[in-house]
Formats: C-alpha cells, structure tokens, sequence
C-alpha cells in the first residue's frame, strides 16, 4: 500500500512535466495510467493492487506517521473485523504448519489461480532452532508458545495477530493473513500449532 503511494507521487511528478491543464487531477490521472500500463496475470490482479480498503487508503495518507487517534481507530476497526474459528478450535497440526511457513509461494503473477498460498514466515522470523536462514524484519518467534503459554488470551490474541496484524500495529508490514484469504481458517490454524503446541519444535 505504501508502494501505491509512491508510485502515484512519482507518477504526478512525471505528468507535471508535461504540458497540463491546471485543472488536472493528478491522482486520477495516475491511477489512469497504472490501468493502461498493468495487466492482471493469474492471481495477481490490477484491481487487486490498486482498489485498496480504508486502511491501506489511511495508510497510504500517511505513509511515515500516521496520527494517534487515527491509528487508534484504524487498529479497533481491524481488530473488530477479525474472525475467530467457527469450531472454537485454535490449534492444528505443527508440521503442517512448518511446511507454511518455509512456503514463500502464493499471489504471483507466475502462480496458477487457486494454488495454495505460503505464509513465508521466515522471510522474517526465526521460529525453530533447525532453521537457519530467517529474516529479522519481525520479532524471534522461537519458544514463542514456551514463554506465552496457551491462555484464552494468548491463543486469541495470536490468532488475530496472524488473521490481521494491523489490529495491533496499524500500517503493519506484517501480511493481513486471514483478513486478505491469503491463508485459509485450516492453515492458520496449523501456523498456530506452530507457535503453540509444546510438541512443536518452535518451543523446544
């Protein structure tokens, strides 16, 4: 969403050189360009880039500091539309969740529609002590279950945070898992294992 701010303040700089009515507007004007120039391939689509929601709209607004109350704001909003397990059931298989989260797969132009999505979580978390190439973007999830334990708090506030970051960090880099379809109920509940089940080797 911040690249789509960009993007626009580059492209109202380049059609400021040119010869313009003083009327023009600029951001429609841009956003007419990225649909003439883009074009929607398998599962990566146009609309789907550019036809953003209120946050990624809010977030684009302040692409450095958003305002606290606004951030305030965007987090209950986010947080309120988060949406829990219809079984009551938290936790699946941890080796289903590994698998997850080595897959960077999912969402490209390259990936046939339909295929299953990876979380690629180590692009930016260290989970288990075997991996040992991970990224630092995010915070050590090793032990992540060990050190929190498996209160109602803990497993509810660890779903939301995978279904969508941004109810707790507004403007997070962190992917809306569950809030974008890009994982389904079934695998976030196996990426909660993961973290979770004593069993697992993220906790070991």
């Amino acid at each position: 969403m911040k690249r789509i701010g960009i993007m626009l303040a580059v492209a109202a700089t380049v059609a400021g050189c040119a010869t313009v009515a003083a009327d023009t507007d600029y951001g429609k004007a841009a956003m007419a360009m990225l649909k003439s120039d883009f074009q929607s391939k398998g599962p990566a689509t146009v609309d789907g880039i550019l036809n953003q929601d209120d946050a990624q709209k809010l977030c684009s607004e302040y692409p450095k500091d958003l305002p606290k109350e606004k951030a305030e704001a965007l987090e209950a909003a986010q947080l309120k539309a988060v949406k829990y397990p219809a079984d009551g059931k938290y936790l699946g298989s941890w080796k289903a969740g590994e698998q997850i989260a080595q897959n960077g797969r999912g969402m490209q132009s390259s990936d046939a529609v339909g295929s299953v999505n990876g979380g690629n979580c180590y692009a930016c978390h260290q989970i288990t002590k075997e991996e040992i190439s991970f990224g630092n973007i995010g915070p050590s999830l090793y032990q992540y279950g060990k050190m929190r334990g498996q209160s109602e708090e803990i497993v509810k506030y660890t779903w939301a945070k995978i279904y969508n970051a941004q109810a707790f960090n507004a403007c997070s880099n962190m992917p809306r898992f569950g809030h974008k379809g890009i994982l389904t109920e079934t695998q976030i509940k196996d990426v909660m294992a993961l973290l979770l089940d004593p069993a697992s080797p993220a906790n070991k």
